[in-house]
């Protein structure tokens, strides 16, 4: 299904970076245990393999390497000093860059059918992993384990299309910093130069000025299991014998209006409504009912809760640009809710309750940000089943375009790893939400029924019609 082209490693251009850290901050430090962040982002390209080798290769290869010169940590690597018991007496992780580092960069042709993974029916999660990148292994190197950050494969399907694979470990940045660093590569890309992205005002800001108390350092860079990153560490991946499968389940602007209403039919006191809340609640509500549908059913006793990062450069004092490179992102936490409940005939209205609070709970507190922040890493190990959220309907996923025009999909393949769910504003609406959903295949077949039944049911009770 995968025949390699080529494997290169793509540097900065010489002397134009040199030898650089960059310091993680607690906002970094909590992501070094997790999962690192897939996406493929899939063009249409109606050309032979030789068209491709010709003109979207060199073209690629130099415009990294001109992108690479202003965000230089997606070539460096994660400095780990592990064993370390105290911070006091510790070293504390960083990103490093040296002279020579590189991104490994993968060009590879695929005899898989480009139309079925563009779809957003259900398909077998395992056929999108051929085209992701695998980050490089740690390796230790005197008192320290070196982590690759960033890696990138290219698939070619001929006469077809192009398949865009990013991997990235997410310490090295946020959504926010990695669409930043898209903006840059596909300006570049499209330009042949760096003078419009520069000219934009855009680049990035390295310097950590986010404001917090010392004593979370302490927290964050000691937090449990930082220990195993040593010489046997792996990086975790995602492995082809899978179960699960995804679709896209996409809500217009007319279903998500017609669900606000209804809610605030049901629930007029609910203090914030709003199409990112709703939609999470309306899909949380059905991953429970499908849960239940297949004979998983809850016990009274058994619960769930739902959590989504909040950018907060806005919300921090001093308030941050959006241009500030690495992580800044404070969890949403709801509060731990029934399963049976959710999976009820009132599910969509629990979990639309019990959201929506949460937000406007977050919203009203801004100054209990970082007062809150030492229950972070209690509250992100803690065992109870949680669903996620990957994504934002803010960031407009579908403007990444390398010069061949907008994605015909993306899909965010991380998902199947951690429970979560991807949400993007849609390529042709972005008033349309685009939710991508990763289950048990039987789990998700009974979901995209559920799904559908409720919008229609809903809908029809209260004498609406569904575009």
């Amino acid at each position: 299904m995968l025949n390699v082209l080529e494997k290169c490693r793509i540097s900065p251009p010489p002397a134009t970076v040199g030898d650089r850290s960059l310091p993680l901050t607690f906002f970094d430090a909590v992501w070094l245990l997790f999962f690192p962040v897939h996406q493929v982002f899939f063009y249409d390209f109606p050309h032979p393999t030789s068209y491709f080798l010709e003109t979207v290769v060199p073209k690629l290869k130099h415009s990294l390497s001109i992108t690479l010169q202003h965000f230089f940590p997606f070539a460096g690597n994660l400095i780990v000093y592990p064993n370390q018991k105290h911070l006091s007496n510790a070293k504390r992780p960083e990103i490093r860059h040296v002279e020579g580092d590189s991104v490994a960069l993968t060009f590879a042709e695929s005899s898989l059918d480009f139309d079925d993974l563009t779809g957003n029916h259900l398909r077998e999660s395992r056929k999108f992993y051929p085209l992701i990148p695998v980050l490089g292994q740690p390796s230790k190197v005197s008192n320290y384990v070196t982590i690759p950050l960033f890696t990138v494969q290219v698939t070619f399907f001929p006469n077809k299309g192009i398949a865009m694979g990013l991997t990235n470990h997410h310490c090295l940045c946020d959504a926010i910093t990695r669409f930043n660093f898209l903006n840059a590569w596909t300006s570049i890309a499209k330009h042949g130069t760096d003078e419009l992205f520069v000219a934009s005002g855009s680049l990035p800001l390295y310097e950590r000025v986010i404001k917090y108390p010392e004593s979370l350092d302490e927290i964050y860079f000691n937090q449990p299991g930082i220990e195993i990153i040593d010489e046997g560490y792996k990086v975790p991946q995602l492995v082809g014998d899978t179960d699960k499968a995804r679709a896209t389940l996409v809500l217009t602007q007319a279903h998500i209006s017609r669900l606000k209403k209804w809610l605030l039919t049901q629930l007029p006191t609910l203090e914030y409504v709003s199409s990112f809340s709703v939609a999470c609640a309306y899909v949380w509500s059905c991953i429970a009912k499908s849960r239940a549908s297949i004979g998983r059913q809850a016990s009274d006793d058994d619960l769930e809760r739902f959590m989504c990062a909040v950018d907060w450069r806005s919300r921090i004092h001093p308030p941050l640009p959006q241009n500030y490179f690495g992580n800044c992102l404070g969890p949403c936490f709801c509060t731990p809710t029934k399963s049976s409940l959710l999976a009820s005939n009132k599910g969509f209205l629990t979990a639309a309750e019990v959201f929506g609070n949460a937000l406007s709970e977050m919203i009203k507190n801004n100054d209990a940000l970082m007062k809150d922040a030492e229950t972070w890493l209690e509250r992100a190990y803690d065992p109870m089943p949680t669903i996620g959220v990957s994504g934002t309907p803010k960031i407009k996923i579908y403007d990444v375009d390398f010069g061949w025009g907008k994605p015909k999909k993306h899909e965010t393949p991380s998902i199947d790893s951690n429970g979560s769910i991807s949400v993007n504003a849609c390529k042709d609406s972005p008033a349309d939400i685009e939710i991508g959903i990763s289950l048990p295949a039987k789990q998700l077949d009974a979901f995209i029924s559920i799904s559908r039944d409720e919008l229609e049911s809903t809908f029809y009770k209260q004498d609406l019609v569904v575009c």
